[in-house]
């Protein structure tokens, strides 16, 4: 009997599709969510979803235990039932998860599989860290590559980029982390405010992070200084911008997958009081006491879940013209990939409009706005498509077997 596997066989195997999510980010329970609706919305005739959970500390996990909400975070029962894995960073063709070996089990088999799909938000996944680990193996990823990541992820990094493709954006000017302690003193705060041109009131929030942890309402320095702390505790460094009375918000989404750039439908999110001043965030509960500023991820998570929106909102051509082509613009000039969702800010009173930041990996992977459109994208025919650019991505930028090329080799090859 022949042991030869059947190649048509072989050939008519499901990609394996690592939907990885979690990891060590304020924002890792809605990561987790993201990464739950995604594994649902994958296309099962085309490819084998399975879960790969990376916990707050940084351990990565798999197993079918993960597919169920309920099971996290991860208590003993659930967490006995997961195995311990690693990402193996040696090229091999595949990605590979390599268990974590222990004194009774040893390391037992990988865990192979052809495409990642991160579904992180914030720190470590949506900031380029993960792009580059995927990079360094070899393994085909989908969703925005290493250095666009990086430069979105960063707030004060992608005004520099506005800037230079002349699409306006807030002022703002950028607080540091001291070398010691939190505190920054009052006149400092003054002098780099004022050398920017930024008044009071004025929001104080994070530079490297894509929720609502840590943003704030200022009146005078005494409240920004009060306010950089909590902002320190998970960022060093702080991005100051004016307030923008009548405030209204636009998002919308930016993607390649149909061949060819396309943009989704705007949403509007509603008024919410989510936004709140100093003293609503670190004075409540009376007396004057400061209670915490930051909320946790899961106040998040319920948050950004129930939040309301209008989708395709009735906007004067002149704004829509401008939220759709500031977009394509910033998405090409990064040679875009994924689906980043660009959010814009404006006075709804003085019409004026600016490109506020830009969310590599939306929440949900903002599937609502591609099926939005009049010719609506479904969610599971979006996720195809964003796999099938993460294989077109790897094949594009493939190296020989011997990336030295031979004018350049000093030592002798192996034949």
């Amino acid at each position: 009997m022949s042991h030869i596997k059947n190649p048509q066989a072989q050939n008519t195997q499901r990609p394996r599709v690592a939907v990885i999510f979690g990891g060590r980010s304020p924002e890792h329970d809605v990561s987790v969510v993201t990464g739950l609706q995604v594994m649902q919305a994958v296309d099962s005739a085309r490819y084998e979803a399975f879960p790969v959970y990376i916990d707050p500390k940084g351990a990565w996990f798999t197993g079918d235990v993960l597919r169920k909400r309920e099971n996290y975070l991860l208590n003993p029962v659930a967490l006995a039932q997961a195995r311990n894995v690693t990402l193996d960073v040696n090229i091999s063709g595949k990605g590979r998860l390599v268990p974590v070996s222990t004194p009774f089990i040893g390391r037992g088999r990988a865990v192979e599989f052809d495409i990642a799909l991160p579904a992180f938000h914030g720190l470590y996944g949506e900031d380029g860290n993960i792009q580059g680990l995927f990079e360094l193996a070899g393994i085909p990823y989908t969703g925005m590559r290493t250095l666009a990541c990086a430069l979105l992820m960063d707030k004060a990094a992608t005004k520099r980029i506005l800037q230079a493709l002349d699409i306006p954006t807030l002022p703002h000017a950028i607080l540091s982390r001291p070398k010691v302690g939190t505190l920054i003193p009052k006149d400092k705060i003054a002098t780099v405010l004022r050398e920017k041109n930024i008044g009071f009131p004025c929001i104080v929030k994070p530079s490297h992070l894509g929720s609502s942890i840590g943003v704030a309402k200022a009146a005078n320095e005494e409240e920004i200084a009060a306010c950089l702390p909590a902002v320190f505790e998970y960022d060093d460094t702080a991005i100051v911008e004016p307030f923008v009375q009548n405030l209204v918000e636009y998002n919308v989404a930016v993607s390649r997958i149909r061949g060819r750039t396309e943009i989704s439908a705007i949403e509007r999110p509603k008024t919410t009081d989510e936004l709140l001043d100093f003293k609503q965030k670190y004075l409540a509960g009376g007396g004057g006491k400061k209670t915490g500023g930051v909320k946790n991820p899961g106040q998040i998570s319920q948050g950004m879940l129930s939040l309301t929106r209008e989708l395709n909102p009735d906007l004067d051509p002149p704004r829509q013209d401008n939220i759709r082509s500031w977009a394509h613009r910033l998405f090409e000039a990064l040679d875009g990939t994924g689906a980043p969702r660009i959010d814009f800010i404006g006075d709804s009173k003085t019409g004026e409009l600016w490109l506020n930041e830009v969310n590599p990996c939306p929440g949900s992977f903002g599937y609502f706005l591609w099926e939005a459109l009049d010719n609506p994208f479904l969610f599971t025919e979006f996720l195809s498509a964003l796999l099938e650019e993460a294989v077109a991505e790897k094949r594009r930028k493939i190296l020989p077997a011997d990336p030295v090329p031979r004018d350049a080799r000093l030592f002798p090859r192996a034949v």
